[in-house]
């Protein structure tokens, strides 16, 4: 099976419009999948989510394999049944909350040692066994074990991340056993070129059907975060799909794409809808702002999702105040909404020949210009 077709190049930068084929159906991209951690996008139905337009959505590795566990879900009748969703799921491989969430760890070349966020216990994890867990859970998309240091490491740390995500890479093949999931190489190397460069040829070497860009997002800032994104999307092979992960704001997005990134997850239009701040047309609006105590207008008058069509800025600000959570469910889906609204129209500027100059624009607006700043502070767990 082909797994990825490109549909459309713009032939004036690498941003382009594709088919992803997956076991549950195909993707259109570029695509942005929303996180739902623990096997449910926070606050939202199954139905919720597929009405507001995705087409796939993510869960975590290291939560599901710690609660209720991979045996669980296997038993249950994979992931797909146990979240009620039909549809296409990536599982990253829990590497980056490993390094990033665990308070205790050891690491070498054979994996890690952490200890769990709920009840303290020692638990080891390897390349082998997060691919295992991944194949229990039955994604359709699988991420191998990689190592996503502190964008601050010294050199040698970083290296030795690289090193250890290129041999990981390999055990993790050589591990996988469901061939109706397809497992994605990841390039780390944060913000070094010549490491991005080592890693990316080295993954390319083992044939991945896909492959994502690690470690980014993480603390290095959005100059450099982009710039490392335009060197190594180009590294990548063109006829497979090419993942971002963890990123990010809008106009992160509509640069990615414009440097030939594919696949996006971030969890910022949930956990912000849960925060009280809302994207829209003319930027982002914080609802618990008592200038929106009397507001009649809906939270984006260019917005048809349910949440526009039916409340007023008034009764969702009066939701947050008073601690209903009727007011995070709607900003969470109308953000989710906004999102997908967005890679709708990369799409359709792509496929009109349209989109460099649709971006240079779009990045002036108030509704990506003044969506830059919006995830600061934000985790990388929802």
């Amino acid at each position: 099976m082909n797994v990825f077709e490109i549909i459309t190049k713009d032939h004036r930068c690498p941003a382009r419009t594709g088919t992803l084929r997956t076991s549950h159906g195909d993707v259109k991209t570029p695509v942005f999948m929303p996180v739902g951690t623990r096997a449910t996008v926070k606050g939202l139905l199954p139905r919720q989510i597929d009405e507001a337009g995705s087409q796939i959505v993510l869960a975590n590795t290291f939560h599901l394999m710690l609660r209720p566990g991979a045996d669980v879900i296997e038993k249950i009748g994979g992931l797909h049944k146990f979240m009620g969703w039909n549809k296409p799921i990536l599982t990253d491989s829990g590497g980056f909350q490993v390094f990033s969430l665990s308070e205790i760890n050891s690491i070498d070349d054979n994996g890690t040692e952490f200890a769990s966020p709920y009840d303290g216990a020692k638990i080891k994890l390897d390349a082998a066994g997060a691919t295992k867990i991944q194949n229990k859970l039955g994604a359709d998309i699988i991420m191998c074990f990689d190592q996503c240091p502190a964008f601050d490491a010294p050199p040698k740390e970083q290296q030795k991340a690289v090193e250890r995500t290129i041999k990981w890479a390999k055990i993790c093949k050589e591990s996988h056993s469901n061939n109706r999931q397809l497992l994605f190489g990841i390039v780390q190397g944060q913000t070094d070129n010549d490491l991005r460069r080592n890693c990316a040829a080295e993954l390319i070497k083992m044939d991945f059907p896909g492959y994502a860009i690690g470690g980014l997002s993480v603390g290095e800032g959005t100059k450099q975060m982009l710039q490392t994104v335009r060197f190594t999307a180009p590294l990548l092979p063109e006829n497979k799909p090419r993942y971002l992960m963890g990123v990010g704001t809008p106009a992160d997005i509509i640069q990615a794409v414009e440097a030939g990134i594919d696949m996006f997850d971030c969890v910022m239009p949930t956990r912000n809808g849960r925060n009280a701040l809302a994207f829209t047309s003319q930027g982002p609006i914080r609802l618990r702002n008592s200038a929106y105590i009397d507001d009649e207008k809906p939270i984006d008058s260019a917005c048809g999702c349910y949440c526009c069509r039916t409340f007023s800025r008034s009764a969702i600000r009066h939701f947050f105040n008073v601690g209903e959570m009727l007011g995070p469910i709607l900003l969470s889906l109308h953000n989710i909404v906004f999102y997908h609204n967005l890679m709708d129209r990369i799409r359709e500027n792509i496929e009109n020949g349209a989109f460099i100059e649709w971006a240079a624009q779009a990045l002036q607006s108030p509704a990506f210009a003044r969506n830059r700043h919006t995830n600061d502070d934000i985790e990388n767990i929802e």
